[in-house]
């Protein structure tokens, strides 16, 4: 159920920009949103919400993908991610130092 949700943010994605940056920013935004949705999760929920939410929201997107792949193809998928973050940070940094006026 999570890898559909994630396929299908990141194809709504695709279908309205078009364009490889809004995609490598939207991988940035979901890493980021799962990241803080995990901490909400560990800090501040218990019972059921948590089952519910412990169930269907993962980690982060390399728990994503330790979840549904392993072996080689978890390595090729999890250097992907990584090299898309990186592409992340490089445009953070760009649109960090250049200001627009």
């Amino acid at each position: 159920m999570d890898l559909i949700i994630v396929i299908i943010l990141i194809a709504l994605v695709i279908f309205f920009f078009r364009r490889f940056s809004s995609c490598i920013y939207a991988l940035g935004i979901i890493d980021i949103f799962f990241r803080i949705i995990a901490f909400i999760k560990t800090k501040l929920v218990t019972g059921t919400v948590y089952t519910i939410m412990n169930k269907y929201i993962p980690a982060s997107i390399p728990a994503l993908l330790a979840k549904y792949s392993s072996g080689l193809l978890y390595d090729v998928l999890f250097w992907l991610y990584f090299a898309g973050i990186i592409i992340f940070e490089f445009y953070l940094i760009r649109n960090f130092f250049t200001r627009r006026k």
